[in-house]
């Protein structure tokens, strides 16, 4: 969940999983990853952009996408730097700003469970 002038970075999922649906930059761990770097590394590949102030937000489990089980590892961090390209353009159609009152619809299930947490201060979200 990058922020920039009150504003929050969204991308349209191109990929299977969530396809048409509104996101935060983000992914999965590469092996021995701690999960700050992660969630740099994927900010860069996915639009090019720099952060600051990483700062941990939500532990979650998701099921929506089930037989799939993830667990999510949800970041905040304030823009920096550059502007939000497409570098992965298999998986995104494109990125902009959005105020939290005014996001597009559909949300991606993880996504959706950030600005949950982020509105309620919850940062613990398990299947119970």
């Amino acid at each position: 969940m990058i922020w920039k002038d009150g504003k929050v970075l969204l991308g349209k999922r191109k990929s299977a999983l969530g396809t048409n649906e509104y996101s935060f930059p983000g992914g999965h761990l590469e092996p021995g990853e701690s999960f700050a770097a992660g969630a740099l590394r994927e900010v860069a590949e996915e639009c090019g952009i720099n952060v600051k102030n990483l700062r941990f937000q939500l532990l979650a489990n998701i099921l929506d996408y089930a037989p799939k089980h993830y667990v999510q590892i949800g970041f905040m961090a304030d823009w920096d730097s550059g502007e939000p390209r497409v570098l992965e353009p298999e998986k995104c159609e494109g990125w902009d700003w959005y105020q939290l009152e005014r996001f597009p619809e559909p949300l991606f299930a993880p996504t959706r469970t950030m600005v949950e947490s982020y509105r309620s201060g919850v940062t613990f979200m398990d299947t119970e």
